[in-house]
């Protein structure tokens, strides 16, 4: 008894799958039209999830790119709102970080891999009789290069003999190799930094690019040479590596007791510098892309509505064509359940359907976007299910109705009604 009247009712959801189909098929401007609200909205949900999906994933990994075990002291930085209040007053209080109080961390701390120090400007960079403006001319120690993932393609890079000795070497981007040395070897070759000779010793591997910035536009120099030509006393960060990714608290908490004993700074006076790792970035875009999500959400939902009562008045406009066929299934001895099934899930196979057709369009969508412009996206498959998910979800709450009216015909009259 139980299998029989199993079987029945998945006979009539797939007998109401297909009727569902076969309404499609037969009015497909009809069904477009009634579909649109749920496309629209399936369609700006996924996109919308792609987009933030795939800037997370660029964010942690290529704008972030100290890694899980990697954090970076600097004079002052605001995650969060901008408080100019604030700024000023960090401003006054916080003192620029000195090469001093690198060596003294360095040779202190014992929970860091490593740690390096750098400072950086903008600047002329010339070879020959071509020139490349507003270069980024990074003053590095030796371990700078491979705490923030920059590896060597040509020759190497700077070495601690040569930060020690304010050596006139230069380790370069794949930008300006491409800008001076394109189908020659640039080994060896001497460039000019604002008129200050330097032999280029290595070439970086590309980075590419974070939003359509290039990250290959570098000239990497002894830091002590940079202090040579532009001094000591502004900008210095420095950049250090846990000894590994569970420690990661623990050596930043490390660094900053170091630095605070150093500063002579008392428990109650709050720190004259920042601190922050990658997961702090990571975390800060994510509350950021949080407001968008509500956004879309927002417009999801008035799409999702909108298509919803579209859907219940094409479902009412059914019944009305349908009311002779209804009173011929009761009349056959189809209960009010049987017909209750048949338009609920009539409706949300029709939305899911809408569902489909949006998760196709998005995905067009986010593939061009992704190959044909700088941003990136990535589309998780969780998305597809909850779109999908939802768009039914919505056809079979907007079909309660129209099911219900459906169901509650009474049969003789039903069959009195011309077809």
């Amino acid at each position: 008894m139980v299998k029989t009247r199993s079987f029945r009712l998945s006979a009539s959801f797939w007998e109401a799958g297909r009727i569902a189909l076969d309404s499609l098929r037969k009015n497909k401007l009809r069904s477009f039209l009634t579909l649109l609200g749920i496309i629209l909205a399936t369609t700006t949900l996924i996109t919308v999830t792609a987009l933030i999906h795939g800037m997370n994933v660029y964010i942690a990994e290529k704008v972030s790119d100290m890694g899980s075990d990697g954090f970076r002291v600097v004079r002052m930085a605001f995650f969060g709102d901008f408080n100019p209040k604030k700024f000023l007053e960090m401003q006054k209080r916080n003192p620029q970080i000195k090469p001093v109080e690198y060596e003294f961390v360095k040779s202190e701390a014992r929970l860091l891999k490593d740690m390096g120090m750098m400072v950086s400007r903008q600047a002329r960079v010339t070879y020959k009789a071509q020139s490349q403006e507003q270069v980024d001319i990074e003053g590095i120690t030796d371990s700078i290069p491979a705490i923030n993932n920059v590896q060597v393609d040509v020759g190497r890079s700077v070495t601690y003999e040569e930060v020690r000795r304010h050596a006139p070497v230069a380790f370069i981007g794949n930008d300006v190799r491409k800008a001076f040395f394109e189908g020659e070897d640039p080994l060896g070759k001497t460039i000019a930094v604002e008129g200050n000779p330097y032999e280029v010793v290595g070439v970086a591997k590309t980075l590419g690019s974070v939003f359509g910035n290039s990250q290959d536009n570098f000239v990497m120099i002894p830091i002590e040479s940079y202090f040579k030509t532009y001094g000591a006393h502004t900008g210095i960060r420095l950049v250090a590596k846990a000894i590994d990714q569970p420690h990661l608290m623990e050596a930043e908490d490390e660094v900053r007791v170091l630095l605070r004993s150093y500063r002579h700074l008392t428990p109650g006076q709050e720190d004259n510098f920042s601190l922050f790792a990658s997961d702090t970035i990571v975390s800060l875009w994510e509350r950021l892309t949080a407001a968008i999500s509500g956004m879309a959400v927002g417009i999801v939902s008035v799409f999702m509505v909108v298509g919803g009562v579209v859907i219940m008045n094409i479902m009412l406009a059914v019944v009305t064509e349908r009311t002779h066929e209804i009173g011929i299934r009761k009349s056959l001895g189809a209960r009010r359940r049987d017909i209750l099934n048949q338009y609920l899930v009539e409706s949300s196979v029709l939305s899911a359907t809408g569902g489909l057709a949006g998760v196709a369009l998005a995905w067009l969508l986010a593939f061009a976007v992704r190959n044909l412009t700088s941003v990136p996206m990535a589309l998780p498959w969780t998305s597809v299910f909850v779109g999908v998910g939802l768009s039914a979800t919505v056809g079979l709450f907007f079909g309660i109705y129209p099911a219900r009216r459906a169901s509650k015909l009474d049969p003789i009259e039903a069959l009195r009604v011309e077809r």
